[in-house]
């Protein structure tokens, strides 16, 4: 039968899909083959957490297929049902099973002395080797906010391996935890993969031991695993995320730091490991420091003109956890007024009226068409989408992908006012067999990554910041953006939300969290910073990339 997912269209088959293969003629005598060695798989502290697929994308890195001239035993599926999932099995587990094979006697001892045994190679923590990852240089971190855009808040991370004027402007994890923004005294992580270990390190010494809680969304065998590598760490709390719909996943990647001095929001792309800080792009918005609020203030004071307070407090109650009741708290005591964007959430569940649009792509076409204008040649104006893989999306194209979706990425303005043709780009960026040859990762940087091609494509290219990411729509020359959004979602109706039951509702299945900018909430501190008067800016400029 088959069953779609996240990860797109699968056939399952059972024994009865075999009744057609012909029996053999006569049997032959055929010599047992010696046992296959199975290699060690490397201790589970030195696993990210994800799911298990990631967690077999990462063991694929780790251990290479070896291609030999040998044979390799059969091959099978077996259904894990507790999973869900796919488990390939050598024929040596089958060993003992009932069989029909006559029984052959026991072989003497032999005299001769116990073949050595071989010794296990030691598996690098790379596909590129044992000292990939190198420590960066004193020089490699700021000393200051002098480099810091304010304006924005738009920040790439920093990469190894690149020339330093690239690194310019950009944030490490160590310096987003660091005391240059603030006394720490508690933090929150949200995340889809951990390495905890590494996670621990990333704090400075004199924060390390404050109490983090790492929000996840792992069950079962791979929550075990998560759970284990925290025992080191005493101040490390956990909160599972629901996932009530199959194939759902918690993708949000989001800090909560509460410091001393106030209380900050971090909303990025990259996962709590270390090879997604090492050599590969990233973006993150950092909130500014939040001050606290004079007391008996109510919730709806410190609020922004983005609705940012309203929306955040929305999602973290979706969770419905008691272990994050005392941080909503928190929040409702801070003045985050000084907020410029705008939250797009998923959280999972089958959504009618009015909540409809308060996540997914239906609370991204609500925001373009209340906060935006129309342009003129809207046609001639693409919309740029760059995303590390791609899930579910239906039968063909007409089902979501060019349809509900592409009319949430084509609003600008009111409903029923023209932004888009049949001809408008959709360009869904991706890189080439050379850009990828090329790149810092090499090959190995590829796995479990996959393409698409719509309509239109282009090219990876950045000459002037070496990298880039995101949605986002901009004019014909590049010059102007209509709006910009860095978020953790993927290309997936799991992650944005597909409607149902004749477009009366909306079924979200995944976790996950995202900022857009758009020009309409920059008029006053853009005008202010321009020595300009108050004017309606209809588009934000192309700078945002390079700060």
């Amino acid at each position: 039968m088959s069953q779609e997912s996240q990860h797109g269209k699968w056939t399952l088959s059972d024994s009865d899909d075999d009744d057609n293969i012909p029996e053999p003629k006569s049997q032959v005598n055929v010599k047992p083959k010696p046992p296959v060695k199975t290699e060690k798989i490397p201790p589970t502290s030195s696993l990210p957490m994800g799911s298990e697929a990631r967690q077999a994308a990462h063991l694929s890195q780790n251990n290479p297929v070896k291609y030999e001239n040998s044979s390799s035993p059969a091959l099978k599926r077996k259904r894990e049902t507790d999973e869900g999932g796919w488990n390939l099995s050598s024929s040596d587990d089958d060993d003992a099973a009932p069989s029909s094979a006559p029984k052959t006697k026991p072989k003497q001892p032999s005299s001769r002395s116990p073949p050595r045994k071989k010794t296990e190679e030691k598996r690098p923590p790379s596909p590129h080797g044992a000292n990939y990852y190198k420590e960066e240089p004193s020089d490699f971190f700021e000393a200051n906010l002098s480099a810091m855009n304010d304006t924005y808040r738009f920040y790439l991370n920093k990469v190894s391996g690149i020339e330093k004027k690239f690194n310019t402007g950009a944030l490490h994890i160590k310096e987003i935890l660091s005391p240059m923004f603030g006394t720490l005294k508690e933090s929150v992580q949200f995340n889809y993969c951990f390495d905890i270990p590494w996670m621990v390190k990333q704090y400075p010494p004199e924060f390390r031991d404050k109490p983090v809680i790492i929000v996840h969304g792992e069950k079962r065998e791979s929550k075990a695993r998560l759970i284990q590598q925290a025992q080191p760490y005493s101040h490390i709390r956990f909160c599972q995320a629901k996932l009530d719909i199959a194939f759902g996943t918690h993708h949000t990647k989001m800090m909560l730091l509460w410091y001393e001095e106030g209380f900050r929001v971090v909303i990025l792309t990259s996962n709590m490991i270390q090879a997604d800080w090492y050599q590969k792009t990233q973006g993150l918005w950092m909130s500014p420091l939040y001050s606290r609020l004079p007391e008996g203030s109510p919730e709806t004071a410190g609020e922004s003109p983005t609705h940012f307070k309203r929306d955040l407090l929305e999602y973290l109650r979706a969770y419905r956890a008691p272990e994050l009741a005392e941080w909503i708290e928190r929040i409702k005591e801070h003045n985050l007024s000084e907020t410029r964007i705008y939250l797009i959430g998923s959280t999972p569940g089958r959504f009618v009226g009015c909540d409809m649009e308060k996540w997914g792509h239906l609370k991204l076409r609500k925001l373009l068409s209340e906060n935006t204008c129309p342009v003129q040649n809207a046609g001639q104006w693409p919309v740029i989408g760059q995303f590390s893989s791609i899930g579910s999306m239906g039968i063909d194209k007409t089902k979501w992908l060019a349809a509900e979706f592409q009319r949430t990425l084509m609003t600008l303005g009111k409903a029923g006012s023209s932004s888009s043709s049949p001809d408008t780009p959709m360009l869904l960026v991706y890189p080439s067999v050379d850009n990828v040859r090329t790149s810092l990762e090499g090959y190995p940087g590829t796995i479990s990554r996959l393409i698409l091609e719509f309509r239109n494509k282009i090219r990876w290219k950045a000459e002037t910041s070496g990298r880039s990411n995101t949605y986002m729509r901009v004019s014909p020359d590049f010059s102007q953006l209509a709006w910009f959004l860095v978020t953790s979602a993927n290309l997936s109706k799991a992650a944005w939300g597909a409607l149902e039951k004749n477009n009366t509702q909306i079924m979200v299945r995944s976790y996950e969290l995202g900022v857009l900018y758009l020009p309409s909430a920059f008029v006053s501190i853009i005008a202010l910073k321009n020595g300009l008067p108050d004017m309606n800016i209809i588009y934000l400029r192309r700078d945002i990339k390079s700060v």
